[in-house]
C-alpha cells in the first residue's frame, strides 16, 4: 500500500495546477512557456539555425559517403592485391614444384650415368687386367722358352764337348748356338 500512495504523489500533475485563469494571459504560465518556445524556434528560423544543422548533417553525410567510398576502393585494392599474391604463390609454388621434379630427373639421370660409368670403368679394368694377364703369360711362356734355350745349350755344349775335340767341338757349338737361337726367337 505505501508504494501505491508513493507512486500517486509521483504521478500527481502538481505543476500543471499551476496555471489557472484564461489561456491568453501572461498570468497563465502555459501561455507564455508557449509564447517562449515559439518566439524561441521563430529565433532559430531566422538565424537560419536548422539550415545550418541540416548543412552540417549533409557534410557529414557527405563525408561519411567518402569514407565509404574510399573504404570500399580500399577494399577492392586490397583484394586484387590478395589475389594477385595468391597467383604469385601459386606461380611459385608451381615453379618450386617444376624445380624439384627436374632435380629429382637429373638426380635419376646422374645415377643412371654413374651406374654406366661405373660399368664401364669395371669393363675397362676387367680388360686391362685381362691384358695384364697376357702379357705375364707371354712373358713367363718366353722366360720358360728362354731357360729351355740357355739349358739345352749348355746341355748340347757339355755333351758335344766331351764327345768332339776342341777345334771342331768350338766350331760345331757355335755353329748350334746361332741355328737354335735363330730358330727360338
Amino acid at each position: 500500500m505505501r508504494k501505491l500512495t508513493i507512486l500517486a504523489a509521483a504521478l500527481a500533475p502538481a505543476p500543471a495546477l499551476a496555471a489557472s485563469g484564461p489561456f491568453f494571459s501572461l498570468a497563465n504560465t502555459d501561455f507564455v512557456v508557449t509564447c517562449g518556445f515559439i518566439v524561441f524556434l521563430g529565433i532559430l528560423v531566422y538565424f537560419k539555425v536548422p539550415q545550418m544543422l541540416l548543412g552540417m548533417l549533409d557534410k557529414r553525410a557527405e563525408g561519411i559517403k567518402s569514407d565509404l567510398a574510399e573504404a570500399r576502393e580500399l577494399r577492392e585494392e586490397a583484394q586484387s592485391l590478395l589475389a594477385s599474391y595468391e597467383r604469385k604463390q601459386k606461380d611459385v609454388q608451381n615453379q618450386a614444384d617444376r624445380i624439384v621434379a627436374a632435380a629429382r630427373e637429373d638426380a635419376k639421370a646422374s645415377a643412371e650415368k654413374a651406374k654406366a660409368d661405373l660399368e664401364a670403368s669395371l669393363e675397362r679394368r676387367l680388360e686391362a687386367a685381362k691384358d695384364q694377364i697376357a702379357s705375364a703369360e707371354e712373358d713367363a711362356i718366353r722366360s720358360v722358352r728362354n731357360r729351355a734355350v740357355n739349358v739345352a745349350i749348355a746341355a748340347a755344349r757339355d755333351v758335344l764337348s766331351s764327345k768332339i775335340d776342341g777345334g771342331k767341338q768350338s766350331a760345331l757349338i757355335d755353329d748350334s748356338i746361332k741355328t737354335v737361337d735363330a730358330k727360338l726367337h
